[in-house]
């Protein structure tokens, strides 16, 4: 990034779906590509949003989180057990509702926003996994990548959200979430655990 620019919008939307295995650096594969890769690279631009602000970041989430019922710290440095990942899945996308949480409570009074949202299901390349015929009937009954887009793009230009850390959106409005997504012991245990993950401990 060249000296003097700001940074005003950090967008987190790395994800598959229907993919096993371990990533390079040995985190479950989808844990590793939503959050960890999210978490490292939110700390790398940290000091020039907060230099930029006002400043926004926005996780793509899911409501999968729902399915999850915590995080085990152990099974996210094991390859994906379940048949079609969608556990970890799951898994993952709650630790985005975390990690947003704790970052708009440690940003507080910083002028950079936290947000995470909820896409729908949308027939985005995400799906190449899939065997062709099932992902192509699949996609019949998804966003289009425009609809699939409107949620995010609201979250991160409109207005009337400016300074309202914090929140979880679908549909371009405000949504809840599970229980377990607001339990901040469980942000702060997951954000301290991935400092020392990306610190290479």
């Amino acid at each position: 990034m060249r000296s003097g620019l700001g940074l005003h919008l950090l967008i987190g939307n790395a994800g598959l779906a229907g993919q096993r295995g371990l990533t390079p650096s040995a985190f479950e594969l989808a844990f590793g590509t939503c959050h960890v890769g999210h978490f490292l690279l939110t700390q790398l631009l940290l000091e020039r949003l907060k230099a930029s602000a006002p400043a926004r970041i926005v996780l793509v989430s899911s409501k999968a989180h729902r399915h999850a019922r915590g995080i085990d710290f152990a099974a996210v440095r094991q390859s994906t057990a379940s048949p079609g990942g969608l556990k970890e899945y799951s898994v993952a996308k709650l630790a985005n509702l975390l990690f947003s949480n704790e970052l708009a409570r440690r940003l507080q009074g910083s002028g950079v926003s936290s947000y995470a949202v909820h896409p729908a299901v949308v027939a985005t390349d995400v799906w190449r996994a899939i065997p062709g015929p099932l992902v192509w009937l699949l996609k019949r009954f998804m966003r289009s990548i425009e609809d699939g887009a409107a949620t995010t793009l609201y979250v991160a230009t409109a207005p009337e959200l400016a300074g309202q850390s914090g929140g979880y959106y679908a549909d371009g409005k405000t949504a809840a979430t599970s229980p377990v997504a607001q339990d901040q012991p469980l942000a702060e245990q997951l954000w301290e655990q991935s400092e020392r993950w990306v610190a290479g401990a």
